[in-house]
C-alpha cells in the first residue's frame, strides 16, 4: 500500500510538472502557465505598432490561417510590439497570453520572429486554443545551427527551403550549406563555367550521374528566403583538401595524387592557386552576405601523396623553411585565411586549423574530433571562439538507434537522448572560457544519404533535441518532459511529409536503405 502511494505522488508530481509546461520547441527560458484560454476562430484580428511590427502581424495572420481553428469568434486580439527602449536581449522576447488579448512584446526584429514562431506553434499545437501564459525567453547560444552537405547528393532549393521552415519553427539560426567536395561542386561560379559543366558531375555512390547544382539565382532566392526567416546561410568551399570536384575541372590547380586520390588536394606552391580561389571567393562573397566563410581545412593528409614526391613542392618546403608537408599545409591555410579576411570576412575552419598559427581575429574554429577534446581547450585556451559539432553527439550521419544497420558507428552511435544532454559531458572543458564559445551545430555528412526520406529520417527528430540544447537554459531543461511533448511535433512533422524516425515506435516506419560503397572518409 506505501509502496502504491509512493508511486501514484510521484506520477502526480510528473504530470504536474509536464501540465506547467507549454507545447513549445524549443522550451523557453521562464514560462507560467496560468488559468483561463484565448480561443483564436477565424476572425483573429492581429496587428503590430508599425514596420517590421505589422509586417510580422500580417504574417502571422496567413499562417495562423492555415491551421486549423474553432469555427467560434476569437476571444479577443493579438498584438505583436517592436520596442527597442525595452531593451530586451538581441533575440528575446516577452509573449502574455490573457483570456481576452495575446502581446508579443521585443526589442529587435529578430526577437520579435521569434516571438511569432513561438505564438504560431501554441496556435498549431493547440489547435486554436492558446492556455493563458506568460513567457521570458532567450537563447542559451547565439550560433544554432544545421549544416547539410549537398555535394555528397544533392536535394535541391524545394527541400533546402523545407528545412528552412523547419529551422525556423525551432529558433534555429545558421544553416551551414556544404557545397563543395569530391564528388561534386555544386555553385555556378560565372568565371569558371568548367566548375559546373564539369565539377558537378557525380555524386558519391554514381561519378556519372548528370550535373547537378545551384545557379546564383536560386543561391539568391534561398538566401533571401533564409533572411526573411533570420537564417544566416554559411557558404562552405573546402581547402586544401577535399578538392577533387575542384581540380578534375582545372587540373593547373590539382596538387596531384594517383588512384582515388587523384585531384583531391589543390596544389599549395602556385601563386595561380591562390588566385584562383581568390577570384572563386570574390563571387562567393557577392552571393552570401554572412560575416564567416568556412573553408574546411580537414583532413589533408588523406589525399597529399604527391606532396611528398613532387620534385617543385619538396623545393618550396625547403625554400620556405616549412620543415615538412605539414608545415606547407599550415602555410596553405595562412594563406587562404588571409585572402578571406581580405574579402572582409572571417574564416571557419575544422580544428585541425588551430595548429595553422592562425589569428583569432581572423580564424573561428569548429570542433568536430569528439575523440581529441585537447583541440577544444587547445582553442578555447588560444583564444579561439568556438562552434560545437563533435561527431558524438552531434553527427547526424552516425544511426540513432541499436536496430539500425544504415550509417556511422564509432564506439557508439548518436540516439535523442545524448544529443539532448549535451553539452554537459564537455562543460568543464569550457569553464572560464563560455564566452568563446559561440553555441552548437547539428552536421549532416551524406554518403548514405541518396534521397529524401534518408534525409528526413537522419535529421528528425534529432533536429528537434539540437534546438532545444542550443536555445533553452540547463536549468531550464528536462529529457522526460521534452519527450512528452515531442509527439506533438512528430504530429507537425506528419502534416508536412517528412519521413522521420520515431523514437517511440522504432519500428512503426523501414529505415531506409542507401547507396552500396564503402569508402568513407571519417569526416566527411
Amino acid at each position: 500500500m506505501k509502496k502504491f502511494i509512493l508511486v501514484s505522488a510521484l506520477l502526480s508530481l510528473w504530470s504536474g510538472q509536464l501540465f506547467a509546461q507549454l507545447s513549445l520547441f524549443p522550451t523557453p527560458t521562464k514560462q507560467i502557465v496560468q488559468r483561463g484560454e484565448f480561443l483564436i476562430g477565424k476572425d483573429i484580428r492581429i496587428s503590430g505598432n508599425g514596420g517590421y511590427a505589422s509586417r510580422i502581424a500580417k504574417d502571422a495572420k496567413t499562417t495562423i490561417s492555415t491551421l486549423s481553428l474553432a469555427d467560434s469568434k476569437s476571444s479577443g486580439q493579438i498584438e505583436f510590439l517592436l520596442k527597442p527602449e525595452e531593451k530586451l536581449p538581441e533575440e528575446g522576447y516577452r509573449l502574455s497570453v490573457t483570456t481576452d488579448k495575446i502581446t508579443v512584446l521585443a526589442s529587435t526584429e529578430r526577437g520579435l520572429f521569434y516571438g511569432k514562431e513561438s505564438l504560431v506553434q501554441l496556435v498549431r499545437f493547440g489547435k486554436g486554443t492558446v492556455r493563458a501564459c506568460r513567457i521570458e525567453d532567450a537563447p542559451r547560444y547565439k550560433w544554432r545551427g544545421f549544416m547539410l552537405d549537398e555535394s555528397r547528393h544533392f536535394f535541391g532549393k524545394e527541400k533546402v527551403k523545407q528545412y528552412l521552415d523547419i529551422m525556423a519553427s525551432l529558433k534555429l539560426n545558421i544553416f551551414h550549406w556544404h557545397l563543395t567536395d569530391e564528388p561534386g561542386w555544386r555553385i555556378e561560379i560565372k568565371r569558371y563555367p568548367k566548375l559546373t559543366t564539369t565539377g558537378s558531375i557525380g555524386n558519391w555512390h554514381d561519378p556519372e550521374a548528370p550535373a547537378t547544382f545551384y545557379t546564383q539565382e536560386e543561391i539568391k532566392e534561398i538566401v533571401a528566403y533564409a533572411a526573411e526567416r533570420h537564417i544566416t546561410i554559411i557558404p562552405e568551399f573546402d581547402m586544401p583538401g577535399h578538392a577533387t570536384a575542384v581540380c578534375r575541372a582545372y587540373p593547373e590547380v590539382s596538387g596531384g595524387g594517383e588512384g582515388k586520390w587523384k585531384h583531391f588536394t589543390f596544389h599549395p606552391c602556385k601563386d595561380e592557386t591562390y588566385e584562383f580561389i581568390s577570384n572563386i571567393l570574390d563571387e562567393i562573397v557577392e552571393l552570401f552576405p554572412s560575416p564567416y566563410i568556412h573553408i574546411g581545412g580537414d583532413e589533408v593528409h588523406y589525399g597529399n601523396q604527391s606532396w611528398f614526391t613532387d620534385p617543385e613542392i619538396q623545393a618550396f618546403i625547403k625554400e620556405n623553411n616549412l620543415v615538412n608537408e605539414t608545415g606547407l599545409e599550415h602555410y596553405f591555410i595562412r594563406r587562404a585565411t588571409d585572402i578571406v579576411a581580405s574579402k572582409g570576412k572571417k574564416m571557419i575552419g575544422w580544428d585541425e586549423v588551430i595548429d595553422a598559427g592562425l589569428s583569432p581575429e581572423k580564424a573561428t574554429i569548429m570542433w568536430w574530433r569528439h575523440d581529441r577534446k585537447h583541440q577544444l581547450v587547445k582553442a578555447l585556451e588560444n583564444g579561439f571562439e568556438v562552434i560545437m559539432t563533435p561527431r558524438h553527439p552531434l553527427y547526424a550521419d552516425f544511426f540513432q538507434h541499436a536496430g539500425h544497420r544504415v550509417g556511422r558507428y564509432w564506439g557508439g552511435y548518436n540516439p535523442i537522448e545524448d544529443i539532448y544532454l549535451f553539452p554537459d559531458p564537455v562543460a568543464h572543458l569550457m569553464k572560464n572560457y563560455e564566452d568563446q564559445v559561440l553555441g552548437m551545430q547539428f552536421s549532416l555528412w551524406t554518403e548514405r544519404v541518396a534521397d529524401t526520406n534518408r534525409l528526413d529520417f537522419m535529421v528528425f527528430p534529432r533536429l528537434v533535441a539540437v534546438a532545444e540544447s542550443a536555445w533553452t537554459a540547463a536549468k531550464a531543461k528536462e529529457y522526460s518532459v521534452f519527450m512528452r511533448k515531442l509527439p506533438r511535433f512528430l504530429e507537425y512533422l506528419e502534416e508536412l511529409g517528412i519521413y522521420y524516425f520515431n523514437p517511440f515506435r522504432p519500428d512503426a516506419r523501414p529505415e531506409p536503405t542507401a547507396p552500396e560503397k564503402e569508402d568513407i572518409l571519417q569526416h566527411g
